[in-house]
């Protein structure tokens, strides 16, 4: 049996925390997608760890930790976060494992994004600069290295095939900066690399659900990010939704039972794209600032606005979620009034569907408008101690998107979820 967690907006959702709170009641943990742009917040014994590579199970000692074929896997990235990883007692080589069919991130393609992003100019899309796309690039281009090929003993061979290929597009960019030192480094991680546990994914996952394993598969970024039905060109490079649960861990469709999404009480996004319900007044200051909204991965500021529930439904249907969890509700604490986006409106014309192109259109987001519940939330364990406002707040969700929140996050602990 397989459920499915990811997000349901734009990323940031609070993913990490809510995998973490989820692991215990399954045997395997899976990423399925994405690369080192993802930016999963745990907080272990008071103290806060971003995970960017390794499933946010690794600190479950008894859980096994699957990086699938979906993901794009930095090698420098991985020997970090598994160092810091150790920091906290966790023995990473004895639950974490990789797909030997996960490609791998070089450090030509670090560079290749950096310079496509700057030649973009003012069409730039807000990347992460850590090689993601021109690594899925090579996926679909037939060109890329897996983690299997680091058994191969052909495989500088390859690596320098591949990274003279790369280099006549950066000299097309006037790329000029020396990659050298950057390589040292990432063949450093190749050998940390190849001391882990690579495994036939595929093989690996389905053994342990014929086994009656449950498994939790795991995605980054969000769902309105998805490279098919996100809000294109400003999306990721990989398939967010649930379906790519298939294709990045090698699982059949009906093996997947749960789809548990999560979104925030509010609505944030990072970098360039469109944004609906974006607030850029002191009430979107005050959401930044109130959640600390700056980008786990790259420290940016969020951008932040009302929930947008038109691409909330778009998100669940596509995705087929059957729960869930809303996280942050405590950053409303404070609000007199809260709004919800629940149609737009363009060209005069009033939809309940999310466009085809968002970014041409000029979109006026229309609201429906709730009293706050001015009243300090982080401590309740029960919603039915809750605010009547909250409930009418949840309520009002739960019809509109004909799906119910289960889990309500009250704060960034691995104790405070109030279950509805």
């Amino acid at each position: 049996m397989v459920d499915v967690i990811l997000g349901l907006q734009w990323g940031d959702e609070g993913k990490g925390k809510i995998v973490d709170y989820f692991a215990k009641n399954y045997d395997v943990i899976a990423r399925f997608q994405g690369g080192p742009n993802a930016g999963h917040t745990l907080y272990v014994n008071g103290s806060k760890i971003v995970l960017h590579q390794i499933p946010s199970g690794i600190f479950h000692e008894d859980k096994i930790n699957l990086i699938g074929n979906g993901v794009v896997l930095d090698p420098i990235t991985l020997k970090k976060e598994c160092e810091a990883v150790a920091s906290f007692g966790v023995d990473y080589r004895k639950n974490l494992f990789i797909s030997e069919r996960t490609h791998l991130i070089l450090p030509t393609h670090r560079a290749l994004d950096q310079a496509s992003e700057v030649s973009k100019g003012q069409d730039k899309i807000g990347s992460t600069l850590k090689g993601i796309g021109p690594a899925y690039m090579d996926k679909t281009g037939r060109n890329g290295l897996r983690v299997g090929d680091l058994l191969d003993k052909t495989f500088i061979t390859q690596y320098i095939k591949l990274r003279t290929k790369h280099q006549i597009l950066l000299d097309n960019f006037n790329f000029q900066e020396d990659i050298s030192t950057w390589e040292e480094e990432f063949f450093e991680s190749i050998e940390f690399l190849r001391s882990l546990n690579i495994v036939n994914g595929e093989y690996f996952i389905n053994e342990k659900i014929n086994k009656g394993m449950r498994i939790l598969a795991e995605g980054a970024q969000g769902s309105m990010l998805d490279v098919d039905f996100g809000t294109f060109p400003f999306v990721t490079s990989s398939n967010t939704i649930s379906a790519g649960v298939c294709s990045g861990l090698g699982i059949a469709p009906q093996k997947i039972k749960e789809v548990i999404g999560i979104t925030k009480a509010y609505c944030t996004r990072v970098g360039s794209g469109p944004f609906p319900t974006e607030l850029l007044d002191a009430t979107g200051d005050f959401l930044r600032n109130a959640g600390n909204e700056f980008g786990s991965t790259t420290g940016r500021p969020r951008r932040c606005g009302w929930m947008d529930l038109v691409a909330l439904q778009f998100a669940c249907m596509i995705n087929g979620v059957t729960q869930i969890v809303m996280t942050k509700a405590d950053i409303l604490d404070a609000l007199e009034e809260l709004k919800v986006c629940t149609s737009y409106t363009i060209n005069g014309v009033e939809t309940n569907q999310v466009p085809f192109q968002m970014n041409n259109l000029n979109i006026t987001p229309n609201f429906e408008t709730f009293n706050g519940w001015n009243t300090d939330i982080s401590n309740l364990n029960s919603f039915e101690t809750s605010p009547k406002e909250m409930k009418n707040y949840i309520e009002y969700i739960n019809k509109f998107l004909a799906v119910p929140v289960k889990f309500i996050s009250n704060g960034p602990a691995r104790d405070q979820i109030i279950l509805t």
